[in-house]
């Protein structure tokens, strides 16, 4: 049948009625967003079956089918070696949650009894080991022959395909070393194919290639992954990454908000400088959907995440998107009123106070919704508006982040659309040192360069007093910014790691392996490794020169 986009193009035409969603995230992950939630909307029924409720796909859906995921699965997994491995549960699957298998047998039986009343079933499974065993007698005589294969050989070791019965069950370690493939002549095919340009290239009406990517902590929609603040250390909040020359010409500064137009569609994000992205390009990560960031549309539409900007051209063979290219323009944003938002929540609380901010997004021009912190939980919520919005709003915003109660210290000034509220705790041994556990700015948000560390770091409060609710970007006292976070699992900042590495000689290898044993970075999941890498690199360039001179 059709492919991905071309099924979503139908059903936003009428042509297809019905959509059954399984284990994907589209009104998140797909390109050209306004064509994928015209679908949803006009398809006449749309079953989501989902692990995690807070996708934003689930909110088009007229049933909701719970579906187990990773650690509460039983089966196989087949990785890129060819490698078939068995995986257990760890956990019992949650509520009414059931396996994904088990949803589409008791669908079918549902559906056989109505088409063939009293009929033998076609669908016998009881487990996941029944469907395997069928998956395994249909790939006989192929390349990807499994039938020597059993539940048991697989308990006692992880095996590769291919592996025909009447062979050991050890399967293959390379394939096609014997010359033959799976053609009618046994003789490799190569795809001599044409290059082909960019479906949208960049004009002068759009001057900026948009590409779209990985972050480092983060997977695909965040569906998992987003719900872990200390995953947000590397990369805190969506932003549009640019060189800085090109934000020097158009008039932007760090954090500056600026308006990302294509052809399909517009978003308000913070710009942020890399120098590893080049002139006339820029970068947003693939993750920012809907759930984390919002606003509103001149039309007073539903923003919908960055492939709300995205193409929906397609290579015509693999029927792959072009996500990594698109044409946009970019222009600084004048929103001169702001609202930032943070606050330390009870682990069983912040997501529950994420997904009750989720749909105020849309009140303002510019929002965005994410949490932070590592050993504690924290959510954070940052706005922009060209007017100040109402007392309502704001009151909505204070409750869900706790900054309703009697011992909240505030400040108001409507004339000028101002507002301040501080929520401070006693808290930390014997001291008892007062704490900043929630605050809101609304109007004047310059405080924010040493409010938010203040909170985020969790220093001690009481000698701010009445500062903090003074207008101004100045603090009453110094305080030392946090340098940027270079290791998720053991929050290791880029500061802590260069002071290591000052005071380090010899190799390459031995410098690293020193930061390593001191710091413990890049000893874990080693997804920083490569940036620890190239500040040894730096590090060593940077004592050449000062041997030099």
């Amino acid at each position: 049948g059709k492919s991905a986009i071309e099924m979503f193009q139908a059903a936003a035409d009428g042509e297809i009625k019905a959509l059954w969603i399984a284990c994907t995230n589209p009104a998140q992950s797909m390109p050209d967003q306004a064509t994928v939630r015209r679908a949803l909307q006009r398809a006449e029924f749309v079953v989501v079956q989902e692990a995690f409720s807070t996708t934003a796909t689930c909110e088009f859906a007229d049933l909701l089918l719970p579906a187990t995921t990773w650690g509460e699965k039983e089966g196989t997994v087949t990785n890129s070696e060819r490698r078939i491995s068995r995986v257990r549960s760890a956990v019992p699957g949650a509520g009414e949650a059931r396996h994904d298998w088990a949803i589409g047998v008791e669908f079918a039986r549902r559906l056989e009894a109505r088409l063939h009343p009293g009929a033998t079933t076609l669908f016998p499974y009881g487990d996941a080991e029944s469907v395997w065993n069928e998956h395994r007698e249909s790939t006989r005589g192929r390349d990807l022959d499994i039938t020597g294969l059993s539940y048991a050989s697989l308990e006692a070791a992880p095996q590769q395909w291919p592996c025909p019965s009447g062979t050991a069950p050890t399967g293959r370690a390379r394939l096609y070393e014997d010359g033959i493939f799976p053609t009618p002549d046994g003789r490799a095919r190569f795809a001599d194919t044409p290059y082909r340009a960019l479906a949208e290239p960049r004009d002068a009406r759009f001057p900026f290639a948009l590409n779209t990517g990985r972050l480092r902590d983060q997977w695909h929609g965040m569906s998992r992954s987003g719900t872990l603040g200390r995953l947000f250390g590397h990369a805190a909040e969506p932003s549009i990454d640019m060189h800085p020359q090109d934000m020097a010409r158009l008039g932007l500064s760090e954090g500056a908000l600026a308006h990302v137009t294509s052809r399909r569609g517009s978003l308000l994000l913070p710009a942020r400088a890399s120098p590893q992205i080049a002139l006339a390009q820029s970068f947003i990560a693939m993750h920012w959907g809907s759930e984390f960031l919002g606003g509103r549309g001149k039309q007073g539409d539903n923003l919908a995440g960055v492939n709300a900007l995205t193409s929906p051209a397609h290579c015509p063979q693999s029927k792959q998107p072009e996500l990594k290219h698109s044409a946009v323009k970019i222009l600084k944003a004048e929103l001169p009123w702001r609202l930032l938002a943070l606050a330390w929540l009870p682990e069983e609380t912040a997501l529950q106070a994420r997904e009750r901010l989720k749909p105020l997004l849309a009140q303002f021009d510019f929002a965005t919704c994410v949490p932070f912190g590592h050993e504690r939980s924290g959510v954070l919520f940052r706005a922009g508006a060209y007017e100040p919005c109402g007392d309502a709003l704001l009151q909505r915003i204070e409750a869900v982040l706790g900054l309703d109660a009697s011992d909240v210290v505030r400040y108001a000034d409507k004339r000028r659309g101002q507002r301040r509220a501080m929520r401070l705790v006693k808290a930390g041994g014997e001291a008892r040192e007062t704490r900043l556990e929630a605050f809101l700015l609304a109007g004047d948000t310059q405080a924010e360069s040493w409010i938010a560390p203040l909170l985020q770091q969790q220093l001690p409060a009481q000698a701010y007093g009445r500062f903090l609710l003074a207008p101004g970007a100045k603090a009453p006292l110094a305080i030392a910014p946090r340098s940027r976070q270079v290791c998720t699992c053991f929050d290791v900042s880029q500061d802590r790691i260069e002071a290591v590495l000052r005071h380090t000689t010899g190799s390459a290898a031995a410098r690293l392996a020193l930061v390593q044993e001191q710091l413990k970075c890049g000893t874990n999941c080693g997804s920083c490794r490569p940036e620890l890498e190239r500040m040894v690199r730096v590090s060593e360039t940077a004592l050449a020169v000062v041997k030099a001179s």
